[in-house]
């Protein structure tokens, strides 16, 4: 699967911790981050990820163009909640498109565990669910 992390400045820390906790799985899946927690995740777990621009700087829009065309399968994105954020309309389009698209997506680190957990155990084949073969 395609996985997408994104982390607000308060939340990287938590995002890191999560990805060494959990870097068995993910380091089975191809990953993709904004430019700054892409580059902290990797230094900390050598975990192989692209990385984009910095979320300031467009790379969130990144993702989002992924999402859109069917590129990334889901999406891990710890946000501030307790930060106002003056690129919120950004981060609203990017969940809509998660939405539309049917891209299963956490924003917390209760959610993200969950997901991960279905991940391993192979739950997450949704798209089979979605768009079926027969």
């Amino acid at each position: 699967m395609n996985i997408a992390l994104i982390a607000h400045d308060a939340k990287k820390e938590l995002m890191t911790e999560f990805c060494i906790a959990y870097c068995g799985i993910l380091s089975r899946h191809t990953l993709c981050a904004t430019g700054t927690t892409g580059k902290i995740v990797s230094e900390m777990t050598g975990l192989d990820i692209k990385c984009y621009l910095s979320g300031t700087q467009g790379g969130d829009q990144q993702i989002g163009a992924r999402i859109a065309c069917n590129e990334i399968d889901l999406l891990l994105f710890f946000r501030d909640p307790l930060t106002a954020k003056p690129e919120e309309s950004g981060e609203e389009n990017l969940l809509r498109l998660c939405d539309v698209h049917t891209i299963p997506v956490a924003t917390n680190i209760a959610t993200a565990e969950a997901l991960i957990h279905s991940l391993a155990r192979g739950d997450l084949d949704w798209r089979d669910i979605v768009n079926p073969k027969n």
